[in-house]
């Protein structure tokens, strides 16, 4: 599989109104017909760890420019003796949080993203803003096309490959974008959510990293 190129390649005719009319029409779809699924993950939320239902966060969009991406909740309030939270290993994240990440259930949310326009369906996954100052200016070229809820990186070994390897994926992605491949992407992503490939370990997003590739 040819999934990094040496060379930059301008993408055809899909990125742009065509694209941004597909995102639309599917993601306004997707919340109708997965109404029933989202209702009831709130009601399970609210019985389980109360309010807020949604988790909210600045995350850097197209170009880098900061957007509020909406997300199930998945973790408690708990804090420690120093009344801190505490870390994503240490009893925050619930038996509910673990399994609506495991599905990726917890991710639907972000449709709204896609529809008021921050997000796509596809793209590269938005990390967290403290990251935008450290990647090289290759990597960087990620944020050239708004991300999205799943990606390239994401079928192709998710947390099963190292970053640096997932950023190059990113940017292979940004020059290769098209109506085949975002469709193939789509198509493989319901496969691997529903047979729960690649999939986080339990307590672990797969929006933040705690070793960054080395900086050059």
């Amino acid at each position: 599989m040819r999934a990094v190129t040496a060379t930059t390649r301008q993408p055809g005719w899909w990125p742009g109104w065509p694209k941004r009319v597909f995102d639309l029409v599917v993601a306004s779809v997707g919340l109708i017909v997965l109404a029933p699924l989202l209702g009831v993950t709130a009601l399970a939320i609210w019985r389980v760890l109360g309010r807020p239902v949604i988790f909210t966060q600045r995350r850097p969009g197209r170009h880098g420019r900061p957007f509020m991406i909406y997300k199930f909740r998945t973790m408690s309030n708990a804090r420690g003796a120093d009344g801190q939270l505490l870390p994503d290993h240490e009893r925050r994240l619930t038996r509910l949080g673990r399994l609506l990440r495991r599905t990726s259930i917890d991710e639907l949310p972000e449709l709204i993203n896609v529809i008021r326009g921050d997000m796509s369906l596809i793209g590269p996954r938005p990390l967290l803003m403290e990251y935008l100052t450290r990647y090289t200016r290759e990597q960087a070229r990620r944020h050239e096309v708004r991300p999205g809820i799943t990606g390239w990186a994401q079928v192709n070994g998710r947390n099963t490959v190292p970053w640096e390897r997932r950023f190059a994926l990113d940017v292979w992605y940004v020059e290769h974008q098209s109506c085949r491949l975002d469709a193939r992407i789509l198509l493989r992503t319901v496969w691997k959510a529903a047979a729960q490939a690649d999939v986080s370990e339990p307590g672990e997003s797969s929006d933040g990293f705690s070793t960054w590739p080395s900086a050059r």
